[in-house]
């Protein structure tokens, strides 16, 4: 079967939607103009990929009609013109959603007609209706009803045929296709009150929620307007499409400003500027959305009386994406935000060992110091812990242990780094112990393989944890989260501590993190801290090259840990299939990384991550401090000896 249909077109395009929020010039009362300009940017809108089109409210009639709402010839205009609507979007491959006035059973409601393919799926009348003064809509509206399968189908001419179409609030629209993309639609005021009709929509499977609205434009609302629907976005783990009225719709005493927003779970993907017209885009995903609702557990099916369900049928073709994929999404973007997320890291590791500190009554810690950028780092952390328990710093014990690598560069940084700090210095060579073990296992000194690395791990945490119980102390990690998902850890060696301080750090905040501290201290502190950032990243394991520098090189042996922290964060935080992780790795290091560079360290790491699962799973404490983490007691529970056959399977589909 064309191989499963290429993977059933690799879930469904890997479940990107592009939306388009809609500003058109209006006309007030002018049905016919303003159902031109909803068919011309609504086909413009879909020839640019979009598959969903949100309108404002009523823009077919205008929304400050005021009174002639009460006119049988503009609510038979707004019907006409949505009858034209239908005709000439027949062919078209998006969904559009459009307000009108709909009269039905002697009363008069504010409504969203669902339109696709000249089909009308559904009207979603609004819930909310305003009786604030420059919004009287109770003076003409009614508040629609809930929509139930034994009441939500009525019966309406559409040009000049009897068809059965669901009425009511609170319907899901879903695309046969792909499930994921099910939205349900707001009208306006129903955003801003307490229990949002998205509620129930949300809780009964839809990812995205439209909104069609007609919000005045005053100071200070623009803010409050973006940090609802944040808010709501994040609450109801969707994306939020608001589509607001603009140019045309200003009469009398209110101005818009066609402020439209598209948010997902709590993140504005784009926003268009005040006193604007056109169409706002953006690329949602809806398998994201999805996977974070299965990961929160939180929605479960509604009843089957409680909402209306409709599906459709669409044609889906990859979409070109045009939403930014941060190559780095550990890394907070933003001069303040990432120094407020570095401080706030700091303290949440040293507050973790501080804690531990505490409880144990243990006066002493004792650090493998390197001269390194993850050890670095774990004396900053301990240099905290011991200000906050308010400790003497003679009880930080930074051991440097040389050996057959190490470097005059990165032992003279542990020198002057524990000195700066105030930290009790211990020199401890190691040459000699690792020998006279290497005479007892008959290993030769000549032999540079796995064993003559391995062992001087292993001898220099041996040294620390025996340092440890003679000071009456305890051992502080090094390792972080990059090397645990890579398994680029001795087991038994630098794998194990009594509290892991950089445990859930990446490595590519790991140098955020002591550039952050570089910042905050005094020069000459600050120049040893710049040295270490810029020395690069090594076990120093192996000799030193002749000059004297270093020759084993992390990143040439296991890969560039920009790479590997981008897929460790879309395999761990979202899940998503090796395909998909590619794809975004090709947008987000274009022009950085060739693409097959990419897919071979993408392949590298999927086996490292399964076959070394086996160390994670007894790791030492440590202090959770972001959403990505790999503990065996909570955050990431996974059998030492699965299989990675599928996710191989997926990678030798890939082409470069």
């Amino acid at each position: 079967m064309k191989r499963l249909e290429r993977c059933v077109l690799k879930f469904m395009k890997d479940g990107f939607i592009k939306i388009a929020c809609v500003t058109p010039a209006l006309r007030v009362a002018d049905c016919d103009y303003n159902a031109v300009q909803i068919v011309d940017t609504g086909k413009k809108a879909a020839a640019a990929g979009a598959k969903l089109v949100v309108f404002p409210e009523l823009c077919i009639t205008g929304y400050t009609c005021g009174d002639l709402f009460l006119q049988q010839s503009l609510l038979q205009g707004a019907w006409s013109a949505l009858e034209m609507i239908l005709r000439e979007t027949a062919q078209s491959s998006a969904v559009f959603l459009a307000g009108l006035p709909f009269a039905w059973n002697d009363a008069l409601y504010n409504c969203a007609a669902v339109c696709y393919r000249g089909q009308l799926l559904g009207l979603v009348p609004k819930q909310n209706i305003p009786n604030y003064s420059e919004f009287y809509e109770m003076r003409h509206f009614t508040s629609g009803p809930d929509a139930t399968p034994d009441g939500a189908i009525i019966s309406i001419s559409v040009s000049e045929r009897m068809v059965f179409v669901p009425f009511g609030a609170k319907q899901i629209f879903s695309c046969t296709q792909m499930p994921d993309f099910s939205f349900g639609v707001e009208i306006c005021e129903d955003v801003w009150v307490g229990d949002t009709p998205s509620v129930k929509m949300a809780a009964g499977g839809a990812t995205i929620i439209a909104n069609l609205s007609c919000s005045d434009e005053i100071i200070g609302k623009e803010n409050y307007r973006r940090t609802i629907l944040q808010a709501k976005s994040g609450s109801l783990l969707c994306a939020y499409a608001y589509a607001d009225a603009g140019f045309g719709e200003s009469t009398q005493d209110m101005v818009f400003a066609g402020h439209n927003l598209i948010v997902e779970n709590g993140s504005v993907l784009e926003e268009s500027k005040l006193f604007t017209d056109g169409i706002l885009y953006a690329d949602v995903d809806v398998q994201r959305l999805a996977s974070e609702r299965r990961r929160s557990n939180t929605f479960s099916p509604l009843p089957a009386d409680e909402i209306i369900r409709s599906n459709f049928s669409m044609s889906l073709e990859e979409t070109k994406l045009s939403r930014l994929i941060d190559p780095a999404p550990f890394v907070p973007s933003g001069n303040q935000e990432l120094a407020q997320r570095c401080e706030k890291i700091i303290t949440l590791q040293a507050m973790g060992l501080a804690t531990r500190l505490k409880a144990i009554s243990c006066k002493t810690a004792v650090v493998g110091l390197s001269g390194g950028l993850d050890s670095t780092l774990a004396l900053i952390v301990m240099v905290h812990a011991f200000r906050i328990c308010g400790y003497d710093p003679n009880g930080m014990i930074a051991v440097t242990m040389p050996c057959f690598g190490t470097t005059d560069r990165t032992y003279q940084n542990a020198c002057r780094l524990a000195k700066a700090y105030g930290a009790n210095l211990r020199e401890i060579p190691i040459q000699d112990s690792v020998k006279q073990h290497f005479e007892d296992i008959g290993q030769s000194l000549d032999v540079h393989d796995v064993t003559y690395e391995n062992s001087q791990a292993r001898e220099r945490t041996q040294v620390l944890m025996d340092l440890a119980n003679k000071e009456g102390g305890i051992v502080i990690g090094t390792g972080d989260l990059s090397e645990l998902a890579l398994g680029w850890a001795t087991y038994n060696g630098d794998h194990m501590s009594m509290y892991a301080v950089n445990a859930s750090i990446p490595k590519t905040l790991v140098r955020y993190l002591v550039a952050y501290e570089a910042s905050h201290v005094k020069e000459s502190l600050a120049a040893v801290l710049r040295d270490v950032l810029d020395t690069p990243v090594s076990p120093e394991l192996l000799p030193p090259e002749q000059d004297g520098t270093i020759s084993q090189k992390t990143e040439e042996l296991v890969g560039p840990y920009q790479l590997h922290d981008f897929f460790l964060y879309y395999v761990l935080r979202f899940g998503f299939a090796p395909h998909k992780i590619y794809r975004l790795a090709k947008i987000a290091f274009d022009g950085s990384y060739p693409n097959s560079i990419i897919l071979h360290w993408l392949k590298k790491f999927y086996y490292r991550f399964f076959s070394q699962q086996f160390k994670r799973s007894c790791l030492p404490d440590g202090p959770k401090v972001g959403s990505v983490t790999l503990s065996p007691r909570g955050d990431w529970r996974m059998p030492s000896d699965a299989s990675v056959a599928l996710w191989q399977k997926d990678l030798e589909s890939l082409d470069e």
